[in-house]
């Protein structure tokens, strides 16, 4: 009975102040060599969301319906170590009530299968609700031509080679993420953790991205302009952008 009413209290303290018309089917795009954490970390925050806040709907989306590996092609030593993943849709069968993309980065983003990738997230953009790129992800989107005119950010360690695919991208060089009206992008890796639950306390309210960042033992960041990240790999802030 203890156990059932802490249930209880826990449910309700996770779905308090939830509007109706929020986003409900997430889908995140996967290709050979994506970064697990810039996958997993965001896709946990929605984990925890789905189990004790509200219902939703997951598309796990690639090229074809073959697993999908995170490691990358060079490995100077030869280990086996690697996570894979089964997609669930196609880029060319998506769920037709898709309304949030996350697009992760990792070292596939250098490759030239990518490609599909690319044109997926530019043809899907339109009809979305909201996109999310985590690190080198924005560099997908960046070539996918979304990111033109807005601002957004990437990881620092990779950031002359990212910020390069995206010309006509306003490139925010101090920022643990960055919010441009319907795109969210996230500095490199575990940075998408902090993006997700921005996103989160945005949508679904403050209140929901605190219990849930409780529930997880999670340390949250939540001022996107945090980034000790950009002194270390000397990315600076030019002085246009000062009081972004």
């Amino acid at each position: 009975m203890k156990l059932l009413l802490l249930f209880g209290m826990l449910f309700l303290t996770g779905t308090q102040g939830i509007p109706d018309d929020v986003p409900r089917n997430f889908g995140i795009v996967l290709f050979d060599s994506f970064q697990a954490l810039d996958a997993f970390g965001p896709l946990d925050v929605l984990n925890g969301l789905s189990f004790w806040s509200l219902r939703l709907n997951l598309a796990l989306l690639s090229e074809t319906m073959d697993p999908v590996l995170t490691p990358l092609r060079t490995n100077v030593f030869g280990s086996s170590f690697s996570e894979y993943v089964l997609p669930t849709h196609t880029f060319d069968n998506p769920p037709e009530d898709l309304e949030v993309l996350i697009v992760p980065g990792g070292g596939g983003t250098r490759f030239p299968e990518v490609a599909s990738s690319i044109d997926f997230v530019r043809n899907i953009y339109p009809s979305l609700r909201y996109l999310i790129t985590v690190c080198t992800g924005a560099g997908i989107a960046a070539r996918a031509g979304v990111l033109d005119g807005k601002n957004a950010t990437t990881n620092k360690k990779a950031w002359n080679q990212t910020t390069a695919l995206g010309p006509n991208v306003n490139w925010i060089p101090v920022a643990r993420w960055v919010v441009d009206g319907n795109i969210y992008s996230s500095s490199g890796v575990s940075a998408g953790i902090d993006a997700m639950f921005g996103f989160v306390s945005d949508i679904y309210g403050e209140d929901i991205a605190d219990f849930h960042s409780h529930a997880m033992e999670y340390e949250r960041h939540t001022d996107p302009s945090w980034d000790p990240f950009s002194a270390y790999w000397n990315v600076t802030q030019p002085a246009d952008l000062a009081s972004y």
